[in-house]
């Protein structure tokens, strides 16, 4: 419809005097694409939330958390093993570059700036389009933050000694010694104890010294000469003091 010269009306163009409420519609008015919060909904992810705690109680049950001996200060061969989640960290400070005198740059500021470029991804990248491939920044660096972390957890996985590292978390049988024994009040005073252990249990750097095959003798040689890693010439006492050590140590069986 035309009034005048050069206008032209379409439709009603008035704005309506009745304000409505800006409540979206009810969910029945979508049948099929949408559900009611309570009770379906929540239903539903209770169910998936059980099945999951469920199969997760089961893993825990069939493979039970590995357990090691009580920790002991003075054992200085101890190699610590981080939880899965910070084995990457832990990778981190083992390079030359974030370990030493650089162990700050390793363990603060690298971490940190990494995290915090995360968390600012989405304050610098604030397009409006969903695809990964039309966000590069925020995609790329979330690749990258990936592969970071996936190289370093697979890395300190692959150089670390299972099997040294189960041998020095054993638990064993406690050994009661006599520590009124003559023999081990020699040990005792020899620097052999830092090593072998209060009870000669033994640690990650040296061998248990109970139940040894060695004969009296082949231990005098030990103690003057070394074996191992074990350098000569940590006895320093007398050599009869020494006779009564190798007897002492030739002796000592667990049963």
């Amino acid at each position: 419809m035309h009034r005048g010269k050069g206008m032209k009306f379409v439709g009603d163009s008035r704005v309506s005097a009745e304000r409505k409420p800006n409540i979206p519609k009810d969910y029945s008015e979508y049948p099929g694409k949408t559900e009611a919060f309570w009770p379906d909904f929540l239903l539903r992810e209770w169910l998936v939330g059980a099945v999951f705690l469920i199969g997760f109680l089961c893993l825990t049950v069939a493979h039970p958390a590995p357990l090691e001996g009580i920790a002991d200060p003075t054992e200085t061969g101890y190699i610590p093993m981080p939880d899965w989640y910070f084995l990457f960290l832990y990778q981190l400070i083992k390079y030359q570059f974030a370990s030493g005198p650089y162990n700050l740059l390793g363990v603060a500021i690298i971490p940190g700036l990494a995290f915090g470029g995360l968390l600012l991804a989405p304050f610098i990248d604030r397009g409006p389009e969903r695809r990964p491939s039309k966000r590069p920044f925020a995609t790329g660096f979330m690749l990258l933050a990936f592969a970071a972390v996936f190289y370093l957890t697979w890395e300190a996985v692959d150089m670390h000694d299972w099997a040294a590292a189960e041998q020095q978390g054993k638990i064993t049988q406690a050994f009661e010694v006599d520590k009124e024994a003559e023999g081990y009040k020699i040990y005792a005073n020899q620097s052999c104890i830092n090593c072998h252990g209060e009870n000669l249990e033994g640690s990650a750097a040296a061998p248990a010294l109970v139940d040894m095959e060695h004969t009296p003798e082949e231990i005098k040689d030990i103690a003057h000469n070394g074996i191992g890693n074990m350098p000569a010439g940590q006895y320093d006492g007398s050599e009869e003091d020494l006779d009564k050590l190798a007897e002492y140590l030739a002796e000592l069986k667990s049963e």
